[in-house]
């Protein structure tokens, strides 16, 4: 808006996002150079209070960054000691022996983490270095040059209308400008999915493909406690030649557990709760065993980029560079993406710092996509490309024989028998129409083992100024009651895991109501609303969740 007028500042790089990426670009620029000035803004209320993540974290990316973190106190506190692999069924599972597995499925050497308490220490050793981070900061808009390149971001308006205009008790925010800037903002981040379009950056590429994580933390018996266990499931309770998923189970510190559960968005049945689906995982005899006597301390949920390889955009456009899961750096059979982040940040940072010194500024910086596609984030992600479509076409069964084939050759004669396979179609595309599926009857939480939305919602510590627009953005009105009930059952009242939306009857017709209070920023209605029309924007600095220890 330019009649607002905004106090601007200039740095050399501004950083959109505290997580891996964004912290890790920051770190290492001011390594290279401590005279660089270098901004680091985050919409959480503080540095990892919008990170879920109880992560198996692989520290190659922390070794690179931070060789001595051992030193400086990292809290990499529990090693991995034992990997456990099953196949559920409805009451009994089969343990998948370790020995067949390629080796970039071993844990060994990784650690069991909290990565928003990883993210608070890089953040401590970010601020040690000089960089200036500003959290409660939300940065709702681009700022673009007179060439069309990005120069910078507004960050931090405050108390806008709830139409979303301006009024007298608006503060307008700030113009952080940089030479170049980079957007560390994880999944389907508002301002990356902006420069995506307008670069069109996803030319040529395979559309990006998604999955909802939901996560619980549990203190348990301690008599159950296995510190440094490692746990995967797939199948039950999803149909597995149907709907992709699987489940992780790990032992961290004091008595605690984190229990998680993956849904793959590319799921056609638009009757099926992902959110219930997990609460219906925590009965199984094997699970229901280790979660009884204990309780259920925290919640939180998000997306995760699955497309890998095939799937990343283009990383560059003048000014600016997409980083970590702003891209897509998941590798899916690991379940980890975050060692990628990692270096993607790193590398960027190498990029723009040679850039300035060579007297450039808000061109694209081709170094940096060079170096994550030929690099070890592409080397990673190359390896294991053809799984996450052998799951989708061909079920559970041939991923895991075909997709350990292909691994293994991968791994061992540096190409594939299959070639880079394709995705198809976006996982709104692939949600049928409800006249084609069968409902599926849930069973009722029971309040110990399973609980209902909003009640997880309450531990997610989520928290949003009732006063402000809604930062869900309805393209249309009229689609949801319109288009999306009766062809596809309104699925955004359950593929939401936080019951943001729900068809309310009112004077004999449906409405469509949006609780935005309750939202966790998972993104999963911008991704999987089959006419895509809900628009996730950013909404006040400090609002949504505000995980403790996840």
């Amino acid at each position: 808006m330019s009649e607002i007028e905004r106090e601007s500042m200039e740095y050399d790089v501004v950083i959109v996002g505290g997580g891996p990426a964004g912290l890790s670009a920051a770190i290492r620029l001011k390594q290279m150079d401590p005279d660089l000035d270098v901004v680091l803004l985050e919409k959480g209320s503080e540095i990892g209070a919008h990170i879920l993540s109880g992560a198996v974290l692989d520290p190659c990316g922390l070794d690179a960054l931070i060789p001595d973190w051992k030193a400086k106190g990292a809290p990499l506190n529990v090693p991995v000691k034992d990997d456990n692999f099953y196949l559920l069924g409805e009451t009994g599972e089969i343990r998948v022996p370790n020995w067949p597995m390629p080796k970039l499925m071993n844990n060994h050497g990784n650690y069991i983490v909290s990565m928003g308490n990883v993210c608070r220490w890089m953040a401590e050793q970010a601020e040690e270095l000089g960089v200036e981070i500003f959290p409660g900061m939300a940065c709702s808009e681009l700022i673009y040059g007179d060439n069309g390149e990005v120069r910078g971001v507004v960050a931090g308006v405050f108390g806008l209308e709830e139409d979303g205009s301006y009024g007298p008790n608006t503060e307008p925010g700030m113009e952080l400008l940089g030479k170049y800037v980079f957007l560390s903002e994880g999944v389907r981040g508002s301002l990356a999915k902006e420069v995506i379009a307008k670069y069109d950056l996803s030319a040529g590429k395979e559309p990006q493909k998604f999955g909802l994580g939901m996560k619980e933390i549990w203190e348990i018996d301690p008599a159950k406690h296995k510190e440094g266990s490692v746990t995967h499931t797939m199948g039950w309770p999803l149909n597995s030649s149907k709907t992709g998923g699987g489940s992780f189970i790990y032992h961290l510190e004091n008595n605690q557990v984190y229990v998680g559960f993956v849904v793959h968005l590319n799921y056609q049945n638009p009757h099926l709760y992902p959110y219930m689906e997990f609460q219906r995982f925590k009965h199984h005899p094997m699970v229901a065993e280790l979660l009884e006597g204990g309780k259920r301390v925290a919640y939180g949920a998000r997306a995760i980029s699955e497309g890998g390889y095939q799937s990343m955009p283009k990383m560059v456009a003048p000014g600016v560079a997409l980083l970590g899961c702003s891209v897509g750096m998941v590798n899916v059979p690991r379940i980890k993406g975050n060692h990628n982040a990692m270096l993607s940040g790193k590398a960027a940072a190498e990029a723009a710092f040679a850039a300035i010194k060579a007297g450039r500024a808000s061109d694209e910086l081709t170094d940096y996509e060079t170096e994550v596609r030929e690099g070890a984030i592409g080397k990673d992600l190359k390896l294991v490309r053809n799984l996450k479509p052998m799951w989708s076409k061909w079920g559970l069964a041939a991923s895991l024989t075909l997709g350990g084939f292909d691994m293994w050759t991968n791994s061992l004669f540096g190409g594939s028998l299959f070639g880079t396979m394709s995705h198809g179609k976006s996982d709104a595309e692939a949600t049928g129409k409800a006249s084609d599926f069968k409902e599926i009857n849930y069973p009722k939480p029971d309040g110990k083992l399973s609980f209902d939305r909003l009640t997880n919602v309450a531990f997610s510590f989520t928290n949003h100024e009732e006063s402000q627009p809604a930062h869900l953005k309805l393209k249309d009105p009229s689609v949801p009651v319109n288009v999306n009930l009766p062809q596809y059952a309104g699925p955004s009242a359950r593929y939401c895991p936080a019951g943001v939306y729900e068809f309310v009857e009112k004077d004999g017709a449906q409405q469509f109501v949006i609780n935005f209070q309750n939202c966790v920023h998972c993104k999963t209605c911008d991704i999987k609303d089959p006419s895509q029309n809900i628009n996730w924007t950013v909404p006040q600095g400090g609002d949504g969740p505000n995980y403790p220890n996840m």
